[in-house]
């Protein structure tokens, strides 16, 4: 703790840094989580908070061996130190606009996404900031922002998230396909009537095990229906390995298939009848919304995205 006291045994923080303090609590519910994430010794974490709700004069934490919480006051306080963190976070800021920015990044995205489209261009983007450094996980679990000190996440689909600061990034869309073989052995779908004749390789959710239902759009509304399938798998690689054996029709984001569209392994079908496409959002918290290398990452990306995913 030595190195958070001056020569005369007092407090080095200021009070931005007890807010960040108090805020690294609230959102790991926990003075040991928060103390690994901020590198520094719990004891210097709890000391923080003490004095902090020495300078308040109110309990701004419920304790117990389980778990930390902010109490009534401690809530309104914690809102409050969110905005006044952003505020003198933007004041530094405006004198580093011109600054090249620099730092290190963790970033999550899911897995096909991350290999196919971001890790090929990923040069470009270090070789135009060679210094920000990126940690950079490609994964399809659901990453916690705040516990694991992610400073965004790509997420593909329907938001489940709170708390946390959304930027739309577009639309991916959604595309119907089939290999040669299938089509030649069950023939062309021309449009959803067509379906009961036809087998898809169904996709169950490896969060929740639910079957994904056929969608398409019909008349400003989304319609959709259980398919026939002898195949059943959890994950994108057996989704499209099975229809390219020939298993079934599937529903894919377009850029998944790009190259076996390219060399004619699979063939898109019923192409007035696709599935509503998937919305692509960034989060990120609060308290770094305005950190530059997020910035121009999260600009990077968009670019990225809508240029080669849409």
């Amino acid at each position: 703790m030595s190195q958070f006291l001056d020569n005369g045994g007092r407090s080095r923080l200021d009070r931005i840094d007890l807010f960040r303090i108090f805020a690294r609590v609230v959102e790991c519910s926990s003075f040991t989580r928060a103390a690994d994430r901020l590198s520094m010794p719990r004891s210097s974490v709890s000391a923080a908070v003490q004095e902090l709700e020495a300078r308040v004069g109110a309990r701004l934490l419920h304790r117990t061996t389980r778990v930390v919480s902010p109490t009534q006051d401690g809530s309104t306080f914690y809102e409050r130190c969110l905005r006044l963190i952003a505020d003198v976070e933007e004041t530094e800021n405006i004198f580093r606009q011109s600054a090249m920015p620099s730092g290190r990044l963790r970033i999550d995205v899911p897995g096909r996404i991350g290999r196919l489209l971001i890790t090929p261009a990923l040069p470009a983007f270090l070789d135009a900031y060679p210094e920000i450094d990126i940690d950079f996980g490609v994964t399809d679990r659901a990453v916690n922002l705040v516990e694991e000190s992610v400073d965004c996440v790509l997420r593909v689909g329907p938001l489940t998230d709170s708390g946390l600061i959304a930027r739309s990034i577009g639309d991916l869309p959604l595309i119907n396909v089939a290999s040669p073989a299938y089509l030649e052995r069950h023939g062309i779908p021309e449009s959803p009537d067509d379906l009961h004749d036809h087998l898809a390789v169904n996709y169950a959710s490896p969060s929740t095990g639910r079957v994904e239902a056929w969608e398409w759009g019909e008349d400003g509304a989304v319609r959709s229906m259980p398919m026939r399938g002898r195949v059943t798998v959890n994950s994108a690689e057996a989704y499209i390995a099975s229809c390219l054996a020939g298993l079934g029709l599937i529903q894919i984001p377009a850029y998944d298939v790009r190259r076996h569209l390219e060399a004619g392994e699979l063939i898109e079908v019923m192409p007035g009848h696709r599935a509503e496409p998937l919305p692509m959002t960034l989060l990120y918290p609060h308290r770094q919304h305005l950190s530059r290398r997020l910035q121009v990452f999260a600009d990077w990306l968009e670019a990225l995205l809508k240029r080669e995913a849409l």
